[in-house]
């Protein structure tokens, strides 16, 4: 009897770790205020270059200051980088502007994410994208 208690609590902590790093519990949600809602501009005020800094690599708006990106990114298996999603800016996931790959230039869904690499340096994080779950998620390793 024992024995199976043990095995319910295990499971149960089991899923709830599977669910907070999926789903990103206790990392903040789209209420949090590192995420603001979008304010009412004109789409031409928020035309930004793709690859700049303060850019959102998914619709390549000029972001306000405190204005961010929707990322997850994981845990690092001893390497000097990270896998990161992109999930975009409060501009494209409000649907305000349209989403692109910057890598394969596919329209992407509001669940489509991009992938990407995290670099973290000792100054700043440098972020490199490998495309989208659209072009990234054809590949099959052999």
């Amino acid at each position: 009897m024992l024995q199976l208690l043990i095995f319910i609590l295990m499971g149960t902590v089991l899923l709830w770790f599977g669910y907070s790093l999926f789903f990103g519990i206790g990392k903040g949600s789209k209420q949090s205020p590192s995420f603001r809602a979008p304010k009412k501009t004109s789409s031409l005020l928020h035309e930004g270059i793709p690859g700049a800094p303060k850019t959102c690599p998914v619709c390549s708006a000029r972001l306000e200051q405190g204005e961010r990106v929707k990322s997850s990114a994981f845990p690092s298996m001893g390497g000097t980088d990270r896998l990161m999603y992109i999930a975009g800016c409060p501009y494209c996931l409000s649907g305000q502007r349209e989403r692109h790959c910057p890598v394969c230039g596919a329209t992407l869904k509001l669940d489509q994410v991009l992938i990407a690499r995290l670099f973290d340096k000792p100054t700043r994080s440098h972020v490199h994208v490998l495309g989208c779950s659209q072009c990234r998620g054809q590949r099959t390793h052999s």
